[in-house]
């Protein structure tokens, strides 16, 4: 199989000749190296361990707005995102990590009711339309890359996660949502019609092979009770969506996720990656075949797991692969993505173990 042909068969549950393998790297990974890893590109170092490699598009989406306008500035290591209506204005401030490359937000739009419904009103003010030209670049990027790896694209996040995550903080939305939840609520409706509107357009015309929600669930973060009442129905009708286009949804939950597998078998999302286990999340991958029989599940380890010696590794994977009664809809990978402590010739003898393991 190409790597391409194996990803579609694990996440459609289907026969393959051998287990798919993602080390999931980004641009953390190969400055926290030394020679000649360092100077490699996140592409090449995939060819050099052997991965079945998974690459992203853009969403070929634009916004169209008539009310409200947002605005993002850069100065340094702070990004600071403006949300404008005619009467308002609200502020994201983002600051950059250097150790994980990447930004993480430090002041929140939402602290109070005012800028719910400011938020609300912008979300209410969007309309989508597919961006012709991202589409063409992504059309051309998929010709490039051919059968060499799985290529997705990312709608966006469900409503309460994304309140939670970036609109407010964990802290301040829960409160936000106990003291105001009709105001939350018509935000979460607000989210929930543009989010529709991104799933059916990119179903509709995005190349790519699968479609992502990158939820970042976990009931450290929100309770099972709240995730059937705000996520599980939006999301069922984005997966729904997809799926009547011919077009697997994954969603990304990256957290601890034991209580909510039985909800999650209700879905029409066809995997779940970052599957992460213990200690660092709750789910083994029998967990996950146990309670969701039919889906493919994309982890199956832990970002602890990958700091030992490759024997211990593989040691460990082995007993959790030997255990589940088949190997049809699992793809091994770092779950999250793959600390820096663990050295690529490590990643690779587990990577040469994998393709030679006997799958059931």
């Amino acid at each position: 199989m190409t790597p391409k042909e194996r990803w579609l068969a694990a996440i459609h549950a289907q026969p393959i000749d051998r287990l798919p393998f993602w080390p999931k790297l980004n641009a953390s990974y190969p400055i926290a190296q030394s020679v000649p890893f360092l100077r490699m590109t996140l592409d090449a170092l995939h060819q050099w361990i052997g991965s079945d490699m998974h690459q992203w598009l853009p969403a070929c989406l634009r916004e169209k707005r008539s009310k409200t306008s947002f605005e993002i500035s850069t100065s340094g290591k702070i990004q600071t995102t403006t949300f404008r209506t005619r009467n308002a204005q609200t502020q994201l401030i983002k600051k950059f990590d250097e150790t994980s490359q990447s930004w993480h937000p430090i002041v929140f739009p939402i602290k109070r009711l005012e800028e719910i419904e400011l938020m609300t009103d912008f979300f209410s003010d969007a309309s989508i339309a597919l961006n012709d030209e991202a589409l063409a670049l992504a059309k051309e990027q998929v010709s490039r890359i051919g059968d060499d790896a799985l290529t997705a694209s990312a709608i966006g996040k469900s409503a309460l996660m994304d309140f939670v995550e970036m609109l407010a903080g964990v802290e301040t939305a829960h409160y936000l949502l106990a003291d105001h939840p009709a105001a939350v609520e018509a935000l979460f409706a607000a989210i929930h019609k543009v989010l529709l509107e991104k799933t059916r357009i990119l179903a509709e015309n995005s190349p790519a092979d699968v479609l992502y929600m990158v939820e970042n669930t976990s009931t450290t973060l929100i309770s099972p009770e709240q995730y059937l009442r705000y996520c599980y129905e939006p999301i069922h009708q984005y997966a729904a969506c997809t799926h009547a286009a011919g077009k697997p949804m994954i969603l990304h939950t990256c957290g601890h996720l034991k209580a909510l597998l039985p909800v999650f078998n209700g879905l029409p999302a066809r995997a779940f990656e970052a599957f992460t286990s213990p200690p660092l999340g709750n789910t083994t991958l029998l967990d996950g075949r146990t309670a969701c029989p039919q889906k493919c599940l994309i982890g199956g380890t832990n970002a602890i797991l990958w700091t030992r010696s490759a024997a211990e590794i593989i040691a460990q994977i082995k007993r959790d692969l030997d255990e589940l009664p088949h190997h049809r809809g699992v793809v091994l990978t770092s779950a999250g993505v793959m600390p820096p402590l663990c050295k690529p010739e490590t990643i690779k003898k587990v990577a040469d173990w994998v393709k030679a393991y006997p799958v059931r």
